[in-house]
């Protein structure tokens, strides 16, 4: 079950949020993750306990967020607004330039959720445990610092901060800790910040670009991201 980074009560503390911590959540898409969550360890304990003779089901969940990456259109998120408007001249408004978010590129939490996944089948040991999948502790920019360095690799277009008439809750500060997925999978994330803008910004302009076969561009980014995979020696991208 993949539910989200939100799902952590937001105490707006310096340090990452551990898979232990607290849930709960202020606005009512962080108290959804957490109550996903809380359900999830509910059916644990009901019905699928770690006794062997129980059940043969293996669940746990994973827990990632502020992902980017090329394909991306949904309403409402960062860059996909920003290169709707950038592709047609357009200036982007930015409502918290400020925030701080551990971004990552999409690339890696699907690797360890596709990894979490191979384990589970192979054994109960990880069974009902839940795993956090973010970017290195360094890794946690402002959205100015992301539109910035996303520009950089776009090749122009303007932005203005313009304050939400509608005041609503929203977090400035959220990171994960990842050692227990380090521990136990031996994963940890492959890019740079800089690289996950980068890879980002060249999938859209491809796009934009008039490059025919997208998939094949996605592919070769995937190819690349395994191959520098490999030389950090992680063990899902078949590493020994």
């Amino acid at each position: 079950m993949i539910t989200s980074d939100k799902c952590y009560q937001n105490l707006e503390w310096t340090w990452g949020y551990r898979e232990n911590d607290r849930l709960g959540g202020d606005d009512p898409y962080s108290a959804s993750k957490a109550c996903a969550e809380i359900a999830c360890q509910a059916y644990f304990k009901s019905f699928f306990s770690k006794s062997p003779d129980r059940h043969q089901t293996h669940l746990t969940t994973a827990r990632a967020g502020n992902v980017i990456g090329g394909g991306d259109w949904a309403p409402a998120r960062i860059v996909p607004d920003c290169v709707r408007a950038w592709a047609n001249h357009e200036e982007v408004i930015i409502r918290s330039p400020e925030a701080t978010r551990p971004w990552q590129h999409v690339l890696e939490p699907l690797s360890g959720y596709l990894w979490l996944g191979a384990k589970l089948f192979q054994s109960d040991e990880l069974h009902a445990e839940s795993f956090n999948f973010g970017p290195d502790h360094k890794v946690n920019q402002s959205v100015r610092e992301l539109i910035e360095v996303f520009l950089s690799h776009w090749g122009g277009g303007t932005w203005r901060h313009e304050k939400s008439e509608i005041k609503k809750h929203e977090n400035t500060l959220l990171k994960l800790t990842c050692d227990k997925a380090l521990h136990h999978l031996n994963w940890h994330a492959v890019l740079s910040f800089e690289e996950t803008v980068r890879m980002t910004a060249e999938w859209y302009r491809a796009y934009y670009g008039g490059t025919q076969d997208m998939q094949q561009f996605a592919a070769r980014q995937i190819e690349a991201y395994v191959a520098k995979a490999k030389q950090l020696r992680l063990a899902w991208a078949g590493v020994e």
